[in-house]
Order: structure tokens, then sequence, then C-alpha cells
């Protein structure tokens, strides 16, 4: 049974709106709560992994207003407003984002634990310079285990 929560820590609760994959949400969150864990605990958007917990292996990675974020180590409510982007905000199974169908085409997901952070990168870098990342020569697939990033970012 969940013990009843005293006054101080309701005194540390804020409430918090976000935009989450186009999908506004509202929270009343401890303020002491990662944006992950309000992600994966409360809204159950569970493709944001935990890992390491200290911002290293990014697999905690997701996109604040566009650009990348670990979201393990930024609490929720410094986001309030922002517009959030997980992995499951790319598209679906049945109708997947290029980028997510070239990671599966090229092998690049391999189990999957680090797969949102990483198609993180190479995902901002598309929605942030568009054309002018498809003019550069410079892989933009973070993706070390990818035999062709050039393949997996720009399909």
């Amino acid at each position: 049974m969940p013990e009843a929560s005293t006054d101080s820590e309701r005194d540390h609760r804020l409430p918090v709106r976000l935009t989450v994959n186009g999908q506004q949400q509202q929270l009343t969150l401890d303020t002491r709560t990662t944006l992950l864990d309000a992600l994966r605990e409360h809204l159950h958007f569970t493709g944001t992994k935990k890992g390491c917990d200290h911002g290293q292996c990014g697999a905690c990675t997701v996109l604040v207003n566009g650009r990348r974020a670990n979201a393990c180590l930024t609490l929720a409510v410094m986001h309030e407003g922002d517009e959030i982007t997980t992995v499951e905000g790319l598209g679906t199974p049945q109708q997947m984002h290029a980028l997510q169908s070239a990671f599966v085409q090229h092998d690049a997901y391999q189990c999957g634990y680090c797969t949102p952070g990483r198609s993180a990168p190479p995902l901002e870098r598309l929605m942030n310079c568009g054309a002018a990342c498809q003019a550069t020569s410079a892989p933009i697939c973070a993706a070390s285990h990818c035999s062709r990033p050039r393949n997996c970012a720009n399909a």
C-alpha cells in the first residue's frame, strides 16, 4: 500500500505543461522529477530508455524544441511549455519515419535499446538544417555500428 504523501512532499510539486509528440500534456510533478522519468513513468512513453543515468550513453536522448537533450539530466519542470519529441513521435511500425526505416534497412538498430539516442542526432540535424545537410559530405548518423551512416540519415 502506497504511503500517504507528507506536507513537505506536496510542497515540492508543481504543474507542468509539455507538448509531447504533438499532444499537450498536463502533469503535476515533484520538482525533482527528471524529464526522462516524467516521460516514462508518468506519460508511459517507454521508447526513451534509462541507461547510465549520467548522460553518457545517449539512450535517454529526446528532442526538446528540435534540439537534442539528455532527458536523464534535465528536470521536467525546466521544460514548461516545451515541445518534446520522443522516438514514439517519429512514426509507427506501419508508417515509419524515413530515418527509422533506414535504421531497419541498414541493421543500425541492433537490439534497439540505444535507438532513441542514436536516431536523435541525425534527426536533429535534418530538422534544423534540411537541404544544407544533404549537400555536406560529412556523415550525419551517430550510429557507430552502422556500416553506411549516410544511407541511414539521408533515406
